[in-house]
């Protein structure tokens, strides 16, 4: 998943940029790598709590909630402390998160690791504030597309790469005893032990996110940034009235809402005796190519995005989608896996696309308007909640189809957005 977000600040930004520009490509890595985990964590959560599909969910709902709750408030800490300050800000904050996963493991309490990864995620949202109008005032404007798209590589390389390194820190550690065997004292020890490989990979991590934050608070003074401190940021959501902006905001809703329920579902769907039937350590080595995928075509999209209309490609992309939950959700074994597997690739150029027909005629508004566009990255709090509801009413497969309903929806965005409108 590329999540881009807004601090609702202008400036002008003076001095080398250079080694700044791999600073903030490695706060893409960083941000994309750690909400890719999730996808690892979940089925283990699953099995040590012996959790329905809809509360093991609670994790992306715990997660993505906070896009909802601080995504506004951070762009107000960067008109305020500037860019570095509130980086440094963020990279505190995720290191708080994964220090909380301490106590989580100690107490063997779903709901406290539930807690930790709220907190992640505000770390999380505060970064990507920061990360996207950074690489955007990082050099020329008639070039600020390409460092977003460069930047946005670095992104899904993390959530690429992370998975596979998660999958055998983290799903590699399950032992062969069941928690669903277990009660009492030795469901309470079990749950406590397994857990260690989920805190020792959250504690690696909380070391490198203090060595980052130090370094980047040494360099605060480093920009010297002119912050347009006027106005409400509140005064954002009156794009709401725009409808173009307005389904471009609903189309972030869905379309993160319905990747991250995919992923999150990747491991426990690979495992199920009517698709591949593999263990969960070879299941979640899988979630590589699912954000591979997206890696390869966000380099593809780019080009195509040269030639193809925005609007089309979008939606041929979401129609590729569906028909690839189609394939999947009425097949079996490896085509049913591959299927679910491919649309990573297919989802590749759809946040960027989105969020650039959103953001189309806003003119000096377009600050705001990624603003809110950050906030409607909490479908992926509501959509995953209500897949894993469905899947526990049903079945997996037929779950799939909430997705292929908002990819749906995305599809109609992109043939209603095709065209392009002039600044208001």
């Amino acid at each position: 998943m590329t999540p881009l977000s807004d601090s609702a600040a202008t400036g002008r930004i003076e001095g080398s940029v250079a080694s700044l520009r791999w600073f903030t490509f490695a706060l893409f890595f960083i941000f994309g790598g750690i909400t890719s985990l999730n996808d690892v964590i979940i089925p283990k959560l699953k099995e040590l709590f012996t959790l329905t599909h809809a509360s093991a969910m609670l994790v992306q709902t715990a997660f993505f909630l906070a896009y909802a709750l601080f995504s506004l408030p951070a762009a107000a800490i960067v008109r305020r402390a500037g860019y570095l300050r509130t980086a440094a800000i963020g990279l505190a904050t995720m290191t708080a998160g994964c220090l909380l996963f301490i106590p989580a493991s100690s107490t063997a309490t779903f709901g406290l690791f539930l807690v930790a990864l709220f907190v992640l995620g505000a770390g999380i949202t505060i970064v990507q504030v920061v990360a996207n109008p950074l690489i955007s005032l990082l050099g020329a404007p008639q070039t600020a597309h390409s460092r977003l798209t460069f930047a946005q590589a670095f992104n899904s390389l993390g959530t690429t790469i992370f998975p596979r390194v998660g999958s055998v820190l983290i799903l590699g550690g399950l032992a062969s005893v069941s928690a669903a065997t277990l009660s009492g004292p030795a469901l309470d020890a079990y749950r406590a032990e397994a857990s260690r490989a989920i805190v020792h990979t959250y504690l690696g991590l909380a070391v490198a996110l203090i060595v980052i934050a130090a370094v980047v608070w040494t360099q605060r003074n480093r920009l010297r940034e002119v912050q347009d401190r006027t106005g409400n940021i509140l005064h954002a959501f009156g794009l709401l009235a725009r409808p173009r902006f307005a389904l471009g905001a609903l189309g972030i809703f869905l379309y993160v809402g319905a990747e991250v329920s995919i992923g999150s579902l990747i491991v426990t769907y690979l495992m199920e005796p009517s698709v591949w039937h593999v263990g969960d350590v070879e299941a979640g080595n899988h979630v590589f190519y699912y954000w591979g995928g997206a890696l390869v075509g966000r380099f593809l999209g780019a080009g195509l995005l040269r030639v193809v209309s925005p609007g089309k490609l979008l939606a041929a992309m979401a129609s590729g989608v569906i028909l690839l939950i189609l394939v999947s959700a009425n097949t079996t074994g490896g085509v049913s896996g591959w299927a679910l597997l491919a649309i990573g690739l297919f989802n590749s150029i759809m946040f960027p696309t989105i969020f650039s027909l959103a953001s189309e005629g806003l003119g000096p508004r377009a600050a705001e308007g990624s603003g809110v566009i950050a906030t409607a990255i909490v479908g992926g709090a509501v959509v995953p909640w209500l897949t894993g509801r469905l899947a526990d009413a049903t079945n997996l497969h037929f779950a799939l189809l909430l997705p292929a309903l908002c990819y749906a929806v995305i599809a109609g965005y992109g043939l209603y957005a095709r065209r392009p409108v002039r600044e208001a």
